[in-house]
Order: structure tokens, then C-alpha cells, then sequence
């Protein structure tokens, strides 16, 4: 199914392509999110009469999204879990957890946002961690993960 991307999505497209994707992340996520319109001659036409609004959006949340970045870069969070004396989690810190204690700290991130591309921490000790604030601007932050014993 090709559709008319109407905001700029990480590995698929900017603002205006025209991309094909399968049909049902298009029915499913793209269409009801209003990331994306089916590429209809009428939805093309619709798009370039409403480019000029659409790209001063993206703009906007661009910029916020740099900013979000700018105060939240370098920080350093500290989470309590339960440890073994060789310092292995009995459980794990998962991005909810990073969530959370974003929260806490006066950022609202979502969990998606959290790149863990090793899964969750499972070790005691420092971790970086990314956050996807917006398809081009990342920050990047560091976990302390503490361990108390049982």
C-alpha cells in the first residue's frame, strides 16, 4: 500500500514521501496515528495545499525536541534494585524504570523513546542509555544502577 508520509518517521521517510509500506502497519498505526494518508490523487493534492502548515509543525517540534534534549543531555539517574553479592539484578531495569525515574526527576518521556538495544540492565554499574526525543535529535543519559542486598 503506498501512503504520503505527514511527518518525517525514523528508517521510512520525511515529510511528503510517498512510500510503500504493508498494508497492515498502514491500517493499523500509520492512518488512525495521522502519521501518514493513503496516496491518493485527492490526498496528494490535500497534502501540497497543506505543506506549508505541516512542515512549520514539524519544524516547531523539532525545536522542542531540542530543547527537551539540551536539559535532560548528560544526566545521570540512579535506580535501587535487589542484588546478588556479584552484583547481577535479581530482575532487571527496564525502560518503564528509566521512565519512571525520568518522571520523577521533571521529564516526561515516553518508554518508547528509551533505547535499550541490549535489553534490560541486568548488571550493576553505570549504563548509557539513549533517548529518541525525535527522529533527528537523540540525548544521551547515564544510569546508575545500585545494588542494596536481600
Amino acid at each position: 500500500m503506498e501512503v504520503i508520509l505527514l511527518e518525517k518517521l525514523t528508517n521510512l521517510g520525511g515529510l511528503g514521501d510517498v512510500v510503500k509500506v504493508k498494508a497492515g502497519f498502514a491500517r493499523n498505526y500509520l492512518i488512525p496515528h495521522g502519521k501518514a494518508r493513503r496516496a491518493t490523487p485527492e490526498n496528494i493534492a490535500e497534502f501540497e495545499a497543506r505543506r506549508d502548515e505541516l512542515e512549520k509543525l514539524q519544524s516547531e517540534a523539532l525545536e522542542r525536541a531540542q530543547e527537551r534534549a539540551t536539559r535532560i543531555e548528560g544526566m545521570m539517574l540512579q535506580i535501587t534494585r535487589k542484588a546478588g553479592v556479584d552484583g547481577k539484578l535479581f530482575g532487571s531495569v527496564t525502560n518503564a524504570d528509566i521512565a519512571d525515574a525520568l518522571e520523577a526527576a521533571g521529564h516526561e518521556v515516553a518508554k518508547a523513546a528509551i533505547r535499550m538495544p541490549q535489553g534490560p540492565l541486568k548488571q550493576i554499574g553505570d549504563h548509557d542509555i539513549t533517548l529518541a526525543l525525535h527522529p533527528d535529535v537523540n540525548a544521551q543519559i547515564k544510569v546508575s544502577v545500585l545494588g542494596e542486598t536481600a
